[in-house]
């Protein structure tokens, strides 16, 4: 027994000896979280100072807590106690919102993580940053710090500083000295007009750089100041005043690239020559009316591109990007281009044009004039002969000899263009048959596949109408154009495919304008055939409106006068079982005797009781209550009497039917 006592003497020392840390941090833990200043609510790691109206941080704040909140306060730079500087467990601090003029001094040193918005900081020096050598956000959103409010090299001695944000604030240029760790920097918002050639060139690690909102121009921009951002990822210069993309854009991580809301008029040709990781691309809102063509082919792995809002001029140069688009895979979504010019195709997506719609000055494509046609006959048709522009024009075009007259196209009027007869390969011709329907009809001399048909409703200013288009069998010789608009003009065009089953837009394409009759004709016109069958009756839809209202109406009286009667039969029925009530339910009260007698007899569960209804005594006297009916039809109950008193009671209560008399 001495042996095993003096052995667990001897090993006492070494079993509690690894427990003796453990049981001391736990007791330390729990001894700081217990410090909390009277001014504010702790709950666990966090600190809770804010929207106190305080004027300056709370002493007494321990070891333990991470995160402290006192914004929307009215804590001032003279606020910072030195005891809140060796706070070492602090790593979040939120100060928005107060009246901070300078950078605050005597922060917990090991923050990092730390919120100045919405202050009136005008000055940041070194000594305050260099206190905070963890600090890795930094927000100083909304103040008024101007360049030369910050000291050369002040953020450069946080040495730690990974994200910095200075939106709105006074900046005329970058700050000079920024942090080699810096990887995301927002200068959007402020007065920069310019950047220098060396502005980036400690920060090599720069991934993302926010410039919007300033005043840059071309000239603004040093020519390699974007250059040595190797690692840039995204580059945001929206709402500037450059009239050309920056040069020298950082071309090897690059992926996303804001232009939109500049007044760029032209994009160079090598631009964007090696952005080949760009994913996407935006110059909205700009005033561009054309593209070099090939601008885009080096860019790869371009997913978005958005060009809405600029003033694309469809014509010849536009012919490239149509191309273009049309050869686009589905992986690369393109947004904005549209037409703005000229007028005749205002308001028209780009990718969706006909070669044949882009007009050409100096083009040898022979387009025929557009004829509207006249509304005024019965039927009226347009024939026009085209000759494809492969083949050469002769200087003296001879008349063009007409198709023979079909049955009930005597009185069409038509419009014959002179085109010799060597030339002369495809007839085209186009009868408006009503205000909804044009029939289209065409002779070709040489072999043809199939024919395309489109065809698009034009308005005064832009086309009003997406263009619609259908195929149609090289055997067939016509077309009936159906459900259109009536007195509205169309622009249609016929272009012949070859055996090949490829047509040439602009080359065979026959196109012309034609105007639709309107819905209806004169009561005097006699005419008859197909189109008569289509004329409709100018009063039918008010007749038809006046049948469904009248009916509508006579429903209405019915269902009143049936509502009426019942009301009326129902208040008979009622007039004639009328029992007083005065507030209770006419069910619990039976009718007296007597006309003079001003009370009633109020029912209950087990007994009568006479009421006076007007407050008076009753009249003393004899009363005789005796129910006439009883629950079985017979005379059951004995008769009561009571003398000298005014209220009779029976063991029973009385049916709802009877009527008790005094």
């Amino acid at each position: 027994m001495e042996v095993q006592i003096r052995m667990w003497n001897k090993d006492l020392p070494t079993l509690i000896s690894p427990w003796i840390p453990i049981l001391l941090g736990l007791h330390m833990h729990f001894s700081w979280a217990t410090t909390c200043p009277e001014e504010c609510r702790c709950d666990r790691t966090f600190v809770y100072c804010n929207e106190r109206s305080l004027m300056s941080v709370p002493l007494g704040l321990g070891e333990g807590y991470k995160t402290l909140y006192l914004h929307n306060n009215q804590i001032n730079n003279a606020g910072f106690p030195l005891e809140m500087h060796n706070v070492a467990s602090v790593e979040t601090v939120y100060l928005y919102g107060n009246q901070l003029d300078e950078f605050p001094v005597n922060l917990p040193k090991n923050v990092r993580v730390l919120h100045l918005q919405e202050n009136n900081i005008q000055t940041v020096s070194r000594a305050a940053l260099a206190q905070l050598l963890r600090l890795e956000e930094l927000y100083l959103d909304d103040n008024s710090i101007s360049t030369v409010g910050v000291e050369e090299g002040a953020f450069r001695e946080a040495i730690s500083l990974k994200t910095l944000f200075l939106t709105k604030n006074h900046l005329s240029s970058v700050p000079v000295g920024l942090p080699e760790e810096l990887r995301e920097l927002r200068l959007d918002e402020n007065r920069i007009a310019l950047i220098a050639e060396d502005a980036f060139e400690n920060v090599t690690g720069l991934e993302r750089l926010l410039l919007d909102g300033n005043l840059l121009t071309d000239e603004g921009i040093a020519p390699g100041a974007l250059q040595t951002l190797v690692n840039l990822k995204t580059l945001s210069m929206a709402r500037n005043s450059l009239t050309v993309p920056p040069p020298n854009l950082p071309a090897e991580f690059l992926v996303k690239l804001n232009l939109q809301d500049n007044q760029m008029n032209e994009i160079p040709l090598t631009a964007f020559h090696g952005l080949h990781r760009l994913e996407r691309l935006d110059i909205s809102n700009n005033q561009l009316q054309s593209l070099t063509q090939g601008v885009f082919d080096g860019l790869r792995g371009l997913r978005q591109l958005t060009v809405r809002n600029n003033l694309w001029l469809c014509d010849c140069n536009i012919k490239w990007v149509i191309l273009w688009l049309k050869s686009l895979p589905a992986t690369l979504n393109v947004r904005g281009f549209m037409c703005q010019k000229p007028e005749r195709v205002r308001g028209m997506v780009i990718r969706e044009l006909t070669l044949e719609l882009i007009q050409c000055p100096n083009s040898t494509t022979t387009v025929p004039q557009p004829t509207l046609l006249s509304s005024s006959t019965a039927e009226s048709a347009t024939q026009t002969a085209f000759t494809p522009a492969r083949s050469q024009p002769t200087p003296t075009p001879s008349p063009l000899t007409l198709l023979p007259p079909t049955a009930g196209e005597d009185r069409e009027q038509r419009t014959n263009d002179p085109v010799s007869p060597r030339q002369e390969s495809l007839r085209v011709s186009f009868a408006v048959l009503n205000g909804s329907c044009i029939q289209v009809s065409w002779v070709s001399t040489f072999a043809v596949t199939a024919y395309k048909v489109t065809w698009v409703k034009m308005g005064h200013s832009l086309i009003t109408s997406p263009m619609q288009e259908s195929l149609v069998g090289g055997e067939r010789e016509g077309i009936a154009l159906a459900n259109l608009e009536p007195k509205s003009t169309y622009r249609i065009c016929v272009d012949p495919l070859d055996t090949l089953n490829n047509y040439h837009p602009g080359d065979d394409a026959i196109c012309s304008e034609v105007m639709t009759k309107s819905a209806s004709f004169h009561s005097g016109d006699n005419t008859t055939g197909p189109e008569q069958a289509t004329q409709q009756d100018p009063s039918s839809p008010f007749l038809l409106a006046g049948l469904i209202g009248g009916a509508v109406l006579m429903v209405l009286v019915v269902l009143l006068s049936i509502f009426c009667w019942h009301m009326h039969k129902k208040e008979r029925s009622d007039s004639s079982k009328w029992k007083y009530s005065r507030g209770r339910r006419k069910d619990d009260y039976c009718e007296a005797g007597t006309k003079k007698d001003n009370s009633i007899l109020e029912m209950t569960e087990t007994s009568f009781q006479i009421v006076s209804l007007n407050n008076e005594q009753l009249l003393k006297g004899d009363f005789r209550i005796q129910p006439i009916y009883t629950p079985n039809g017979g005379v059951g109950y004995r008769d009561s009497q009571r003398r000298n008193n005014s209220t009779a009671y029976c063991k029973n209560s009385v049916p709802e039917s009877d009527t008790c008399h005094k």
